[in-house]
């Protein structure tokens, strides 16, 4: 059986928003990855590399789908290797023709068809950065683990990784580390019986 864990790393800022880390989607406290991230990306990247090499498949909303595949398609070397070759599943009711190698669009209903995914997959089943598909799957328990990236800024507004809807929800934290000299990698796994 399959183990859903939302990372990639997942990156939040110590408020928990996740919304634009590149700046490219305009929001206005966009850009917060790199600006607040600086040296320790490097260290972030091999981290970014031991989650890929370590995951099963990646299961993506359209949009991050469509994000990461136009950054990695067209590069080389480990990660951008590792990442367009390993199994994608896309949640979409849009996406008709997927240009992303190694990808399966999920159609229907999402809960039954992530539970599906996890029943058929064994290993982890990655969702990186799609915090929409995050909030689904969380507030219907089907996360079972989340590994954050925490950056070292408070941005007051944007989207969050825990949506409103998702509600309380126990946790135990599994392990921690830091990245390079400011970014905190937390994985919490979720308590089901809380």
């Amino acid at each position: 059986m399959g183990k859903i864990v939302m990372s990639g790393p997942q990156n939040v800022s110590l408020d928990g928003v996740v919304q634009d880390p590149d700046g490219a989607e305009g929001f206005e406290l966009g850009g917060w990855f790199v600006q607040f991230g600086g040296s320790d990306l490097e260290e972030w990247n091999k981290i970014a590399l031991e989650e890929a090499l370590r995951a099963e498949a990646w299961l993506l909303g359209r949009k991050s789908y469509e994000f990461f595949g136009a950054r990695w398609r067209p590069r080389a070397g480990e990660l951008a290797d590792r990442l367009n070759s390993m199994p994608k599943y896309v949640v979409s009711s849009t996406l008709d023709e997927p240009d992303w190698n190694n990808t399966t669009v999920l159609r229907g209903d999402v809960l039954t068809e992530v539970s599906k995914l996890k029943q058929e997959l064994d290993g982890e089943i990655v969702v990186p950065a799609s915090y929409r598909l995050g909030h689904t799957l969380i507030e219907h328990d089907l996360v079972d683990e989340v590994r954050l990236a925490v950056f070292p800024v408070v941005l007051g507004a944007g989207e969050r990784f825990f949506g409103e809807a998702c509600g309380r929800k126990a946790m135990r934290l599994v392990d921690n580390r830091t990245i390079g000299d400011g970014l905190a990698f937390l994985t919490y796994e979720f308590v089901q019986d809380a």
